[in-house]
């Protein structure tokens, strides 16, 4: 194609992604199929990812790896509004890259990288109390308090201000625990004490944040929001407040999901309680397969990014799906952190897919079974035979 058909291609997508843009009314322009374009990227990703042999040319990789993310920028922009990071992702996703040049390229970024990381196992001894040990019997425990401690306490009050709803807070912990035993075969970093999992984790720190979550749930659906220009507040203490409340929602919204009303609800929430779990996953397998040590500052730096796209792409998920006659597309950021963790999940297994193959225990497929089964006779006698 020439760069004129190029040119006009483009143009082409334009007014159909903007039907006001559009000077031609015979070209039928209509609005921009978002869903449409996630799920055709999406399995264009997945067939690269898992189907096709990568080269073992690194030029040729990285020329490869450049144009495709131009064409996702492209197609992405004519959705949306651009975002870098998903391209970013792209460029160093080994679907197109090998996983040798893939692992190589963080050293641009950071040159103590690209080294094999040993992976720390927080099972073993899982006494709480040790009589052996007559100098610090309780050593077990002060042994898990590491950073990951405070992580599991902001990380769960941010998720609690964004999903804003008990119940599926508690799902999602509950449900990433299991996923740690079921896993733990895989990762050495998933094998902790019972104890570890369920008081330390659950009670402790996941049910700490939620709570204080839903404390500052309560008070921003109580705080009268009237705002005013600073200037227009006469005393200086106003002034000062009004400063601090600028860090606060502009307006509030009170989620209530209602998953058992209707069965585009009820999957809706099956979908975000999958995402929510996917995207943590790929928390501790991205660590895993690109080497990189948790107190990495990349690793904050992808945490910080899902928490300030995270929260806009909830609030668009509940608008599309309680109200989809004024909401008729799926939101910018939901679209973006959709695609974002489907493509970290492909990088994931285009990395180690000796690790992610690994045979799960038929007991812990069993279970799994049982509770996808319970989950489909549920749906269907709520919403088809009752």
């Amino acid at each position: 194609m020439s760069c004129a058909d190029w040119y006009l291609t483009f143009l082409f997508y334009k007014w159909y992604s903007r039907p006001s843009l559009c000077p031609f009314p015979h070209f039928h322009c209509r609005r921009a199929h978002t869903v449409t374009v996630l799920f055709i990227l999406t399995c264009a990703l997945v067939y690269v990812t898992l189907l096709e042999e990568t080269p073992q040319d690194t030029a040729y990789n990285t020329k490869r790896g450049i144009v495709a993310s131009i064409l996702v920028f492209l197609c992405f922009g004519v959705t949306q509004k651009c975002k870098f990071w998903w391209c970013l992702l792209l460029f160093l996703s080994s679907s197109i890259q090998t996983v040798h040049d893939g692992r190589q390229f963080m050293k641009y970024i950071d040159p103590k990288l690209g080294v094999p990381l040993p992976e720390r196992d927080y099972g073993g001894n899982c006494l709480i109390y040790d009589p052996g040990n007559t100098t610090d019997p309780f050593h077990n425990i002060w042994d898990k308090m590491d950073g990951f401690v405070p992580a599991h306490f902001l990380g769960w009050y941010i998720k609690t201000l964004m999903i804003r709803d008990w119940w599926m807070c508690m799902i999602i912990s509950v449900m990433f625990e299991f996923l740690e035993y079921s896993l733990e075969h895989q990762l050495p970093n998933f094998s902790e004490c019972w104890w570890d999992h369920w008081i330390m984790d659950v009670l402790v720190c996941n049910g700490l944040g939620i709570y204080c979550g839903m404390k500052t749930l309560a008070w921003l659906s109580m705080k009268p929001y009237q705002w005013q220009g600073l200037w227009n507040i006469p005393t200086y203490k106003g002034k000062i407040k009004r400063i601090a409340f600028q860090f606060t929602p502009y307006s509030w919204v009170k989620f209530e999901w209602k998953p058992a009303s209707n069965l585009r609800r009820w999957l809706a929430v099956l979908g975000i309680i999958f995402m929510f779990l996917l995207a943590e996953l790929n928390t501790f397998y991205l660590k895993f397969v690109l080497w990189m040590p948790p107190e990495h500052y990349l690793v904050l730096l992808r945490l910080v990014f899902f928490v300030n796209v995270g929260g806009v792409a909830m609030r668009e998920i509940y608008d599309f799906m309680d109200d989809p006659k004024f909401h008729k597309k799926l939101g910018q950021q939901a679209w973006l952190v959709s695609a974002i963790t489907v493509t970290e999940f492909l990088i994931v297994v285009k990395y180690d897919p000796h690790t992610i193959m690994l045979p799960i225990p038929s007991l812990i497929i069993q279970c799994w079974f049982l509770g996808i089964l319970l989950i489909l006779i549920w749906t269907v006698w709520r919403f088809f035979i009752r």
